[in-house]
């Protein structure tokens, strides 16, 4: 069994706000998520998952002439960023493939899918 990276990605054109009530949309796609999350979960594919913040809270560390700075912001300049992700553990790539497939429809946006290195 190998490991996957599903990643989410969106434009990154929404404000986010922790305390205001979700949209009808988003409390939708959680509960669609939500759902999907289960079915990993039953079927045993599941290891890992997460929802980002927004890419306005990023902040990225940059090696430069022996020394580190670090500046606030995303790394890519880029309107579609990840949002989330999920690690799957599936037999290979395209049982991989099937759930990336599921998860688009969960959360009705693009989701790529990326093996991790062998050790």
């Amino acid at each position: 069994m190998a490991q996957y990276l599903l990643s989410v990605w969106h434009d990154d054109d929404f404000e986010y706000d922790p305390d205001a009530p979700l949209p009808a949309d988003m409390e939708r796609l959680h509960a669609q998520v939500g759902a999907f999350n289960q079915q990993a979960e039953d079927a045993g594919v599941w290891v890992f998952a997460g929802g980002l913040q927004p890419a306005a809270t990023a902040s990225v560390a940059r090696p430069t002439d022996g020394d580190i700075s670090m500046t606030d912001g995303p790394y890519a300049e880029s309107k579609e960023l990840m949002g989330g992700f999920w690690v799957f553990e599936c037999a290979d790539l395209d049982a991989a493939k099937q759930w990336a497939m599921r998860a688009a429809a969960a959360c009705e946006g693009p989701v790529e899918v990326r093996p991790f290195q062998g050790e």
